[in-house]
């Protein structure tokens, strides 16, 4: 399927630079597949729109402060993007990291981070570098915690504030590894998922740690030649069991955004039954894509020609879901990360 076929226009000033003033303020709009209608409301309707006693599944990685700037030797400002470690013993550890500076950075350079260095053991072909670090994982950790920045998409253009820190994190994250926030569960408070649990819906957790390959678009002509980035993740035997009991009582799989879609169905293809399982997944989701294990879907609205949309598409079909977001342009829904939300309810059985 030609990647063309996944693009729309967006006005930018449609990309929200902030959140919500609160986080189930934003707007919902409501995709049923098997009607041609949307309908528009509240995410804090959410308990109300969604099919009697859902089960939903969400992403409760956690952001970490991947962004660290540092200097060359010369002076030279030197950016990096930690992505994952790669491997650490009690005094030294390695990330692979994405690396920016003015010139290029070869195996052997040093950066000073401020009070200590790092060295470029080996660069890739996408600006990847493997990271020696002279201290171990725990300590490294704590000064990423301390010194990195909150790693704000590309598409917002601000530097982050110290409110970011909050806000662009899950109230339920609890698992640190991800760069990049499962931007649909920014929407969830205490409050609501309360008001989930009263309305007999169930909510249940696992872990996709997401990666900068999250932003990367598609830039193969045909989708088929596009390959995606591996990202680790985890699904818990207490949440694997809750989803075949849903199965088995005819109870609809609602995932809370696409990272937890790509868990779920990731496992399932890798292992067919859900068992609880951990491990990585490449999966790319694009029309036609049977879908194992996934049933409706709460979702930000994403890119154009992005692998995300291609997801979104896959679920509800390409022209309903492009008919969607015209209209959402259309109502000045706030788009992409800090942006509004969408409802995909299951099909009909």
């Amino acid at each position: 399927m030609r990647t063309e076929l996944f693009d729309y226009a967006l006005p930018k000033e449609l990309i929200a630079a902030h959140p919500p003033p609160l986080r189930d303020g934003g707007r919902l709009l409501v995709l049923d597949p098997s009607s041609p209608a949307v309908d528009h409301g509240e995410v804090r309707e959410l308990p109300s729109r969604l099919p009697p006693a859902s089960l939903l599944v969400a992403n409760d990685t956690r952001v970490i402060p991947a962004r660290l700037r540092g200097r060359r030797p010369t002076g030279g400002a030197v950016e990096l993007l930690l992505v994952r470690q790669v491997e650490a013993d009690a005094t030294a550890c390695a990330w692979l990291a994405l690396a920016r500076a003015n010139k290029p950075l070869r195996p052997g350079a040093a950066i000073d981070l401020g009070g200590f260095s790092v060295r470029v053991r080996e660069r890739g072909a996408r600006g990847e570098a493997v990271i020696e670090i002279p201290m171990g994982a725990a300590e490294f950790l704590r000064y990423v915690a301390a010194n990195g920045e909150v790693p704000l998409p590309p598409y917002i253009r601000r530097a982050p504030v110290d409110a970011d820190r909050e806000r662009y994190q899950t109230v339920f994250a609890r698992d640190d590894g991800s760069v990049a926030a499962p931007t649909a569960g920014l929407h969830f408070t205490e409050e609501l998922i309360a008001r989930l649990a009263e309305g007999g819906h169930e909510l249940r957790f696992i872990t996709l740690h997401v990666g900068p390959g999250t932003f990367r678009p598609i830039e193969a002509d045909d989708l088929g030649a596009h390959v995606m980035d591996a990202e680790r993740y985890r699904i818990p035997a207490a949440t694997a069991a809750a989803i075949r009991d849903a199965k088995a009582a005819g109870r609809p799989v609602v995932a809370v955004g696409t990272t937890a879609v790509r868990a779920l169905e990731g496992a399932a293809a890798a292992g067919g039954a859900l068992d609880g399982a951990e491990g990585q997944t490449d999966l790319f989701i694009a029309p036609p894509f049977e879908f194992r294990v996934v049933d409706g879907l709460v979702t930000n609205f994403h890119l154009p020609r992005s692998t995300l949309l291609c997801l979104v598409a896959a679920l509800a079909g390409r022209e309903r879901v492009l008919a969607a977001y015209a209209e959402a342009v259309a109502r000045r829904y706030r788009f992409y990360s800090y942006g509004d939300a969408m409802l995909i309810l299951p099909r009909a059985r």
